[in-house]
């Protein structure tokens, strides 16, 4: 829902940010400055600053910064309007209600009764496991060795022997039968009346993100079929666009998220320290699930079961988190089946070590190949030579070929022109681009003048922002047409104005965006790093640098534009003015 700007900004002021923030970190003041270890990267020195005067965070280890809705927006992984709404109900502040149509009313109502029936049934289940009918459900879980804290954190409950008891519960709590039903906790039919197919089971509550309930899974006591047992898909449940445990997973910040193939795994890895465990819901690993976690981490670790059929699965979910964009990674489960059986033998640390020596997943990919064939026979092994160059023109980027491509050379003694060969022959014939050349000096490619031009406008921002006082130093050289980046533009309008009005609000700027990645490319516009400087004229001359080339640039952009924008010519004479008269200019940097 969109919010007025008035709205968006009240909410901001009243959410000091490092009152905020120190509820998720340890902060301690330093100077001006708030400081403490960053909670979005591993560090031990803290790099994390959190300044009150702007009401703005910054990492100077991982770049990361923006005011207290970025924080809240890569914390708890929160859109833009949620962390406008758990900000207004922190402070206090009245929301306006979305105004929606008799169906839609009528649609989010139908949504709210089925979260209703699914909070209830997990409360019957959670409740009935702790009661003398549960004894079953609890010597299971028991015999897992899962403490009562870890059984608590993910509300794992029991269905009784009794298909009927659910149902009627949820009667009783004034729930109708067909609402039961769409809720995927019992089916109905001529015989027996609506019954619950849950019933002698270890029951695991599944969550949105959100922590609302939107689904079962269910452990059958004894040797009955199916051993695992799911809700089925209804209007809150989509098994390919969730995934089990991730209402946790998502704040573990761990720099990685660990995919296994079941509830007891990721319960026994949470247990074991390590929540950023999450498993698949009763299906094969989905794009939409890929996507997903792409949301929160680019390294995924595959902790299948060791298995044939594990193997099979891991392949197969290397390919969609390739896909996806996500850098993914074997753990070796060997000589154990799964994460539950390992952790239980060898226990935490040796669990680390496997996460940490985690197998490249292409070269798990040809270490299974390479078991096809017989590598004592001349022949074979050519194959899989071949099949190794197929493999290799898989990555449709130059250079990360061209990487591997050494690499494997090196892993499997196969000498790198030959194998290069190879990967050629195989692209001629599919038509993929021949491996990137490379450069047989020492002496790297020129830098991008495109990516020069935006740093120099960064950089630009950055220091109006650190020293507002310079501002009327330069603005007759320097205007908001000059920053040729589209976002940039925006923010430098919305800068400048407000420093010709005396204001001085970076805060606010950022929450005029409402898109996530927007939100955080504003936010790096005010923390670029400046260069070091040792005295005033070394100050002098790099403003008078970064002004200069601000300028020289645009005045290039639109003299590129002459005879398509109309606008180009008037922006062409005036930059040519501006540049000769900055070239010639010294700007003070002297107080007053």
């Amino acid at each position: 829902m969109f919010y007025p700007e008035e709205l968006v900004e009240e909410v901001r002021m009243k959410n000091d940010i490092v009152d905020v923030v120190s509820g998720y970190v340890k902060l301690q003041k330093k100077g001006s400055s708030f400081w403490g270890l960053c909670p979005f990267h591993n560090e031990k020195s803290p790099s994390f600053s959190v300044s009150g005067d702007r009401q703005m965070y910054h990492c100077f280890g991982c770049g990361a910064g923006g005011n207290v809705f970025t924080f809240l927006m890569n914390y708890e992984n929160f859109t833009f309007p949620e962390a406008i709404r758990a900000l207004a109900e922190r402070a206090g502040v009245q929301l306006p209600e979305a105004e929606l149509s008799e169906e839609a009313r009528k649609k989010a109502g139908r949504r709210a009764r089925l979260l209703e029936v699914n909070k209830e049934a997990a409360k019957y289940f959670y409740f009935h496991l702790r009661s003398p009918h549960g004894e079953t459900g609890q010597k299971y879980l028991k015999k897992r060795e899962l403490s009562d804290e870890t059984i608590h954190r993910f509300g794992l409950g029991y269905a009784g022997k009794s298909g009927a008891d659910l149902v009627e519960y949820l009667r009783q709590k004034g729930f109708e039968d067909d609402l039961i039903k769409e809720a995927g906790l019992a089916n109905f039919s001529e015989k027996r009346g609506l019954l619950s197919q849950f019933w002698n089971r270890v029951m695991f509550p599944i969550q949105d993100i959100n922590h609302r309930v939107i689904g079962f899974g269910g452990r059958v006591m004894g040797d009955g079929e199916p051993k695992y047992l799911n809700s089925p898909e209804t209007p809150v449940f989509d098994k390919r666009r969730n995934l089990y445990g991730l209402n946790f997973a998502r704040t573990a910040r761990a720099g990685n998220m660990i995919l296994c193939e079941g509830y007891m795994d990721v319960i026994a890895l949470h247990q074991a320290g390590f929540t950023q465990a999450v498993a698949s819901l009763g299906t094969a690993f989905t794009a939409e699930q890929a996507n997903l976690l792409h949301r929160y981490t680019e390294s995924v670790l595959l902790a299948y079961d060791s298995d044939g059929a594990g193997v099979k699965a891991a392949l197969r979910g290397i390919g969609i988190l390739r896909e996806a964009g996500i850098t993914g990674k074997v753990i070796n489960m060997r000589p154990y089946k799964d994460p539950d059986e390992f952790i239980k033998n060898l226990g935490r640390e040796a669990f680390k070590e496997r996460i940490d020596n985690a197998e490249n997943s292409f070269f798990f990919e040809i270490r299974i190949l390479e078991e096809q064939y017989d590598q004592s026979d001349p022949e074979a092994k050519t194959r899989f030579h071949r099949e190794i160059a197929k493999k290799l023109c898989e990555f449709t980027e130059d250079v990360e070929r061209e990487n591997y491509l050494q690499a494997v050379a090196d892993k499997y003694h196969i000498g790198f022109e030959n194998l290069r060969k190879l990967v050629l022959a195989y692209a001629s014939q599919t038509g993929f681009a021949r491996p990137v050349e490379r450069p047989r000096s020492g002496v790297q490619q020129r830098s991008n003048p495109e990516e020069n031009a935006k740093k120099a406008q960064r950089l630009l921002i950055t220091w109006i922002t650190d020293e507002p006082p310079i501002f009327p130093k330069i603005c007759k050289y320097i205007s908001v047409e000059d920053f040729t980046e589209e976002l940039y533009r925006k923010v430098a309008k919305r800068l400048f104005a407000d420093l010709e009005q005396g204001n001085y609000n970076p805060a606010g700027i950022i929450s005029m965006f409402e898109d996530e990645e927007e939100q955080r490319e504003a936010a790096s516009l005010f923390n670029t790093n400046l260069p070091r400087m040792d005295n005033v004229k070394e100050r002098e001359k790099a403003l008078h640098d970064i002004l200069f080339s601000v300028k020289k640039n645009s005045y290039e952009y639109y003299t590129a534009k002459l005879g398509n924008d109309v606008n180009a010519l008037k922006q062409v004479i005036d930059g040519k003015k501006a540049l000769e008269e900055l070239a010639k200019t010294h700007i003070s940097l002297d107080a007053g």
